[in-house]
């Protein structure tokens, strides 16, 4: 499928994927692939930002390349390297034949046959789908040292491998960068990205969600699903539930045969939709208790 050449194709594209998106992320997101810029997208953890370069990728029939980041993520792991144990059984075969020729050995054991392809020199090759959506996640996670090592990425699409040369992408990928904000991304990555907050959405756009992810979940529960996650979001919680957690508290009610929301079976499924015990004991401490009556009485 062919990139959006609108705000309303963008938006249509998320829908398609059953992602609920508003309009400010649809603009960001257009932008982005109309000039061919990084997308980095903040939030807090199970707002969708993931989900959004899944459904991209998914819609436009192209390959999602995932680079997952963690603490000590560095250049070997995300860009390439060598496979040492080939190389050295390759090695050991030349000279047990007795080649004796030193610089072609080692142009044959540093040849692209034994490179091992990581995420970001995957996603700057050619695709005969077109270009994939590389999906850097959770950037928050590594350090400045690697973020600068991205700049070179980011800047020109290309990378350079000493043995081999430098390796340019004829078609730059899709880039689509996520952060939870556990730290501050310095700015000079910013500065080569458009830039969206993907912020927890209101009631109506959390319902839509949620008749799209779980459709069989009667109308009465939803409702009161969506208004209970919307009402403890607005307390001073270790951690608010995200999207992410509203649709497994739903999956998980729906498998209980549950239509309607009561203490009872609140306080027995909170582990579904609260990941902090001590969130999780102030509701059974009857704040849940008091958020239902209100939701019962229409306030």
């Amino acid at each position: 499928m062919h990139a959006p050449t609108s705000i309303a194709e963008t938006r249509a594209l998320l829908a398609a994927g059953n992602y609920i998106g508003d309009t400010p992320l649809a603009t960001v997101l257009f932008l982005a692939l109309k000039m061919g810029r990084p997308l980095f997208l903040e939030g807090e953890a199970g707002v969708g930002k993931t989900e959004i370069a899944k459904v991209l990728a998914s819609a436009l029939g192209r390959k999602l390349i995932r680079l997952q980041c963690y603490e000590g993520l560095d250049a070997a792991s995300a860009l390439y390297e060598w496979n040492y144990a080939g190389q050295m059984m390759a090695i050991r075969l030349a000279e047990a034949s007795g080649e004796t020729d030193r610089a072609r050995l080692a142009d044959d054991v540093f040849s692209e046959r034994f490179l091992l392809r990581r995420p970001l020199l995957q996603a700057l090759e050619p695709d005969a789908a077109g270009p994939p959506v590389l999906l850097i996640d959770e950037l928050d996670r590594t350090d400045a040292a690697f973020e600068a090592f991205l700049l070179e990425i980011l800047s020109d699409f290309q990378a350079t491998i000493p043995e081999i040369g430098t390796v340019k992408a004829k078609h730059p990928p899709i880039v689509i960068i996520t952060s939870n904000r556990t730290r501050e991304v310095h700015d000079a990555l910013k500065r080569r990205c458009l830039y969206h907050w993907v912020d927890y959405p209101d009631a109506a756009r959390e319902l839509a969600i949620l008749k799209a992810k779980v459709p069989d979940a009667p109308a009465k529960l939803s409702k009161q699903i969506v208004a209970f996650v919307q009402a403890i979001r607005r307390e001073e919680l270790f951690k608010a539930p995200g999207v992410a957690e509203t649709l497994d508290w739903a999956t998980a009610l729906v498998e209980l045969d549950a239509v309607a929301l009561d203490p009872a079976i609140v306080s027995d499924t909170l582990g579904a939709l609260l990941k902090v015990q001590d969130d999780i004991q102030r509701m059974q401490a009857g704040l849940a208790k008091q958020i239902l009556d209100e939701i019962k009485a229409g306030k």
